[in-house]
């Protein structure tokens, strides 16, 4: 596929992961008020999921749903196929699935370590591998990671998120260099404590103390970013690890 036949920004997929609620559902939601025709990953909420895939619909947008565990190689092959083998190729990936499962390292078991880390590393190979190549023959991609303020600095009692989402940016350095004469852009966003349910027992006013713009993030804010990345304007840029974080680091 050439650069005059390739799919026009309106009439593009896009896969989210992990978009039946926080970051994942408002960059959804956004990416269908773009025009994106979005396919809905989720793991195990049917009434959160059916509630994302209504609000887009209502306003007009087009919407699936696609309920997978990014874990689960299998799984993701079963639900990508049609659009790996068939003629519906997407254009856009967001790997925004991840989970917290927070605690001291010395106590930290091996499942709450691989629960993180699987989620976030095995998710983005297992999505990204099948999906990849398609975007290469196509001459067009973009692919978003979501990564962390923790995936930068590191945050105390996160050592398995940490470590998840710093992999994450590797990942996503090596392969935009891979894929770039291609068209297709690699990059990651680095939210830091965002306004979602992830924080609901975290110590929020000690929190905002500590940000120097004194407030949360908005899951909006960080949708509207991931948007531009995923838009042609942003053309040139990959490789890149976009902090939003309230100048936290």
């Amino acid at each position: 596929m050439n650069d005059s036949t390739r799919p026009t920004e309106s009439k593009r997929i896009a896969l989210v992961t992990g978009a039946s609620r926080g970051i994942g559902r408002a960059i959804a939601i956004e990416l269908a008020a773009g025009g994106h025709h979005l396919l809905l990953n989720y793991r195990s909420q049917d009434e959160a999921a059916a509630e994302v895939l209504a609000n887009i619909t209502d306003a007009g947008g087009s919407a699936e749903l696609l309920k997978f565990d990014v874990r689960s190689a299998d799984a993701v092959n079963a639900a990508l196929g049609p659009f790996v083998d068939g003629d519906k190729t997407i254009s856009v990936l967001v790997n925004n699935a991840g989970i917290t499962r927070d605690g001291p390292f010395p106590a930290m078991d091996e499942d709450a370590w691989q629960d993180v880390t699987r989620t976030s590393l095995d998710g983005f190979y297992n999505l990204t591998r099948p999906l990849v190549m398609a975007m290469v023959r196509q001459r067009f991609g973009r692919i978003i990671n979501l990564s962390s303020v923790s995936g930068l600095v590191g945050t105390r009692g996160q050592v398995n998120y940490s470590a998840a989402k710093a992999g994450l940016i590797g990942a996503t350095r090596a392969l935009a260099q891979e894929v770039a004469k291609r068209k297709v852009t690699v990059n990651a966003v680095a939210p830091g404590l965002i306004d979602t349910d992830m924080i609901t027992d975290a110590p929020v006013k000690e929190i905002v103390a500590a940000i120097p713009m004194r407030r949360l993030g908005r899951p909006d804010e960080v949708a509207k970013l991931v948007s531009f990345l995923a838009s042609e304007h942003a053309g040139y840029i990959t490789g890149q690890v976009i902090g939003i974080n309230g100048g936290l680091a």
